[in-house]
């Protein structure tokens, strides 16, 4: 019996998916938007309102909500819909939405729609061009998410190359050239090129990079933010990204300086714009936390290279004498076979950074614990939790005035749940944390 329902939902989910992506393409048939289309491992929703934030101020443009990025993501995308869920009703509702778009005409469709691209397994990205066909291509980093349904990174890479490689001549490719597997699709695009990031021989060069204090006093509790400069053909400009942190930030500032450049905007205005860019939920965003301490709260999801990103920007930031590094960090989920040594290694620069008190959520993060004691962390500052509200009941006790906790970890881990318990006002969460909508919370 189980059987039959799977395989009768299995089915339903094939028509609805060819349903959505034919009333896509006949949208876009219909009112010729400019898609910019964005993939990586990692930054692409970053990226994402970069861009958005870049271009809103003088175009009607549209991006992706929330993780939108899928065979059902991209064309509700398109159609301005959001999910159904399971509802039959809602998704004839969203059907007739679509049939409407493409019977009568919308004068306020958008000029321009920015869409992330997500590859999960080999073949997503042919299904996602397939209805899509971008004028600009993002392509920001390359890591090892969903390792488990392939062979190699290089394999990752490959498939999420597809998006550079499949633009023709009238189109743009924006790439990291900081990323050695994004840099070689330099020389493997029909499309004309943009590169960004902190290495010289970039397009578009970040520098300089220092964390922001309002007021100017190195105060742990008047952190802003991050800058940095950002040089272009001679021209360099100081840019500010409010309430965020991350170096990934910056790469996603980096990636909207290309598109407003493509665009005709000047770097003044660029900067101006980008100080409207609000980092999306759980990506490396400050927020105040109980006893005058201070939370970054990267819970969105995690990786090997984003978590030890993460861990830098922690133990780079200036703390007041009796002030301590927090490490929050739950399991890495689909890292595949290299599971084991990619949490190890996290766990050994903890212990490098000096990070005063690991806490460890979930069976798998069991190897950072092991890393961070083998590379000489003290066990009496190592504490591991099956579950993230056990976790967030305990940092909440132990917090000190002028601490600073990371919190990470991959999306099945829920460590937003940790943020909430020990941020200053808890009412904000449903404003200033990942996922706070209903079917959520139930979980």
């Amino acid at each position: 019996m189980n059987y039959l329902i799977n395989v009768r939902f299995k089915t339903m989910k094939q028509l609805l998916q060819l349903k959505l992506k034919i009333f896509a393409k006949l949208i876009l048939w219909k009112y010729r938007p400019k898609i910019i289309g964005i993939t990586g491992s990692v930054g692409k929703s970053s990226a994402k309102e970069a861009v958005y934030a870049v271009l809103a101020g003088k175009y009607n443009a549209r991006r992706s909500a929330k993780n939108y990025n899928n065979e059902l993501g991209v064309p509700l995308t398109v159609i301005g819909a959001a999910s159904a869920g399971r509802n039959i009703f809602g998704w004839g509702a969203i059907f007739w939405r679509a049939l409407w778009l493409i019977l009568l005409p919308d004068k306020n469709y958008p000029q321009i729609l920015i869409i992330e691209l997500g590859v999960d397994r080999p073949g997503d990205m042919n299904y996602l061009l397939k209805i899509v066909k971008p004028y600009i291509g993002i392509m920001t980093a390359v890591g090892p998410a969903h390792l488990e349904f392939f062979g190699s990174i290089e394999d990752i890479a490959a498939e999420k190359g597809k998006l550079i490689s499949g633009l023709d001549r009238q189109s743009w490719a924006i790439l990291n050239i900081d990323d050695k597997r994004v840099r070689k699709y330099i020389k493997n695009t029909d499309a004309s090129v943009i590169t960004y990031g902190f290495d010289q021989a970039a397009d578009i060069v970040a520098d300089y990079v220092k964390f922001s204090y309002a007021g100017g006093e190195s105060d742990i509790n008047n952190l802003q933010g991050v800058s940095f400069k950002v040089s272009y053909r001679g021209a360099t400009v100081p840019i500010l990204l409010p309430r965020s942190l991350g170096v990934g930030q910056v790469y996603a500032a980096l990636a909207a300086i290309g598109v407003g450049i493509i665009y005709g905007l000047d770097l003044v205005a660029i900067a101006a714009r980008l100080r409207e860019f609000i980092c999306p939920a759980g990506r490396m965003n400050l927020i105040k936390g109980v006893k005058k301490s201070i939370v970054i709260d990267d819970t969105y999801n995690s990786s090997p290279e984003a978590a030890l990103a993460a861990l830098d920007v922690l133990s780079k930031i200036p703390l007041p004498a009796d002030g301590r590094r927090w490490a929050v960090l739950g399991d890495m989920l689909e890292l595949g076979f290299v599971s084991v040594e990619s949490h190890q290694a996290v766990g050994r620069k903890i212990a490098e950074l000096a990070v005063d008190i690991l806490i460890t959520v979930g069976e798998r993060a069991r190897d950072i614990d092991r890393g961070a004691a083998s590379a000489g962390m003290a066990p009496d500052d190592i504490f591991h939790f099956p579950q993230a509200a056990d976790a967030g009941k305990f940092v909440q006790s132990r917090l000190n005035v002028g601490d600073l906790i990371l919190v990470k970890g991959s999306q099945g881990m829920r460590m937003e749940k940790i943020v909430k318990e020990i941020m200053a006002e808890p009412l904000q969460a449903k404003e200033l944390l990942v996922r706070q909508e209903e079917e959520w919370l139930k979980k």
